[in-house]
């Protein structure tokens, strides 16, 4: 499975975390979805699913769950990352912490540097989820694969086209990442909510199809 792999360059400065008050709402959230099958670890010990914040309004810093963390049952400040610095033509990321920045660590920085009123970001798997919404949500191109710039490209590419509709929805399918979506907001609350929402009504669909 390609899956769960780095494909940027990273350079990775080892740390202390971030305190877990800083933390808290990104944990909170990060539990929800991974309560909810969203955020986990396929049966080959690949993890899949990752949440990211940025450090402050306006800036190109945020924090994101690490790499290989979707599988932790409980998660702590230990599995998240600062990123402080990314660069879509060198394909690299620069990440602080104790733990090594998310193969969609680029992805997650395509979405930030696309405008900069967006405060987060979550990134799940669901093969039906996926399938449910794929090319009637905003959706990237099929030959863009996961964690690489051509992935970046085409997110920035959505929000630059149909701007209005990438908002409106605040949900992206990725063509080439089976499984894979993202959501935004102006604040964790808000790319969080509009996800379980749509998953809800998703969910209760398909329990009246079948």
């Amino acid at each position: 499975m390609d899956e769960g792999y780095v494909k940027f360059v990273p350079i990775w400065t080892g740390g202390k975390p971030l305190s877990a008050e800083r933390l808290k709402e990104l944990i909170q959230w990060r539990q929800r979805f991974y309560g909810l099958g969203l955020i986990g670890m396929y049966d080959d010990g690949v993890g899949f699913g990752n949440i990211s914040e940025r450090l402050e309004k306006e800036s190109q810093q945020f924090i994101i769950s690490g790499t290989a963390t979707g599988g932790v049952k409980q998660i702590t400040p230990n599995e998240f990352t600062l990123i402080t610095r990314s660069d879509m033509g060198m394909n690299t990321v620069w990440c602080t912490g104790p733990v090594n920045a998310s193969s969609e660590t680029m992805t997650h920085a395509a979405v930030y540097d696309s405008d900069s009123s967006i405060n987060a970001v979550i990134h799940v798997h669901s093969l039906p989820f996926w399938k449910g919404i794929l090319n009637n949500l905003p959706t990237t191109s099929p030959n863009a694969a996961y964690g690489t710039p051509e992935m970046a490209r085409e997110i920035m590419r959505l929000f630059k086209d149909d701007r209005a509709m990438v908002w409106d929805k605040r949900i992206i399918a990725m063509g080439g990442h089976e499984s894979g979506i993202l959501s935004f907001g102006r604040s964790l609350a808000d790319a969080g909510t509009v996800l379980a929402n749509e998953f809800n009504r998703f969910s209760k669909r398909q329990r009246i199809i079948h």
